[in-house]
């Protein structure tokens, strides 16, 4: 599932990445601002209904959530892989698949910060529903089981405290659903079906708004090895 502002730069990799796995994935892509212009023929008709995404708001989780709507719908579909449009494959096909399939838990980033950009972005109406010792932080992208998938978009409690209450900007402070929503639904109602850890690789050590971004001088062979040795696919 492909999470991405309009088309993807590594169309071409990722369908290397496919080609020769027919009947083994499903791809589906949600583009929030253009309408893709698709270089592969793996990618033609894999378009969803999308809408806006502002970053650091609900819609990112709605754009989410969206995507897991028209994934479920075929029953064959039993993990499900959030990407952006930055991500490529560290791995080769076969050992991704086998990985996550031959698991019975699903990845996601969870962990308590209680600093500013952690628990200091909780919001007391958030309670009774969600205390603040509940209260948990990790990266948007996931990898889950198709059981998870369902919880999410059976969840209205929580999705609701997150909408009304966690965006940029209230009370004096700014809270991202798509960094909170997940981790703090999953620490609540199964903590013990999750990794805690993402599978996407994110560096945030430059302590910016966003993660590092990898330019063409950056990219060699060293570095995409240490990436892939940290239990990363992607």
């Amino acid at each position: 599932m492909f999470l991405t502002a309009g088309s993807l730069p590594f169309e071409k990799l990722w369908e290397k990445f496919f080609l020769g796995h027919d009947g083994r994935f499903s791809i589906y892509v949600h583009a929030s601002t253009e309408k893709p212009v698709h270089v592969s023929p793996l990618f033609i008709g894999t378009d969803i209904h999308s809408e806006k995404v502002a970053w650091g708001k609900i819609s990112m989780v709605d754009a989410e959530r969206r995507l897991l709507v028209n994934a479920l719908q075929d029953t064959d579909n039993q993990h499900f892989v959030l990407l952006s449009d930055s991500c490529v494959p560290l791995h080769n096909f076969d050992y991704v698949y086998n990985y996550l399939t031959g698991t019975n838990i699903s990845f996601i980033d969870c962990f308590e910060d209680p600093g500013p950009h952690g628990t200091g972005r909780y919001s007391e109406n958030m309670s009774p529903e969600i205390e603040k010792e509940d209260f948990r932080k990790g990266a948007q992208w996931f990898s889950i089981k198709r059981q998870h998938a369902l919880l999410i978009l059976a969840d209205g409690v929580y999705y609701t405290k997150f909408k009304l209450y966690c965006r940029p900007g209230m009370e004096g402070r700014n809270c991202y659903s798509d960094e909170h929503y997940l981790p703090t639904l999953f620490h609540m109602v199964d903590p013990g079906g999750i990794a805690n850890w993402s599978v996407t690789h994110v560096d945030w050590t430059e302590g910016k708004w966003h993660p590092k971004a990898y330019r063409t001088r950056d990219v060699t062979f060293e570095l995409l090895k240490n990436i892939a040795v940290c239990s990363t696919f992607f």
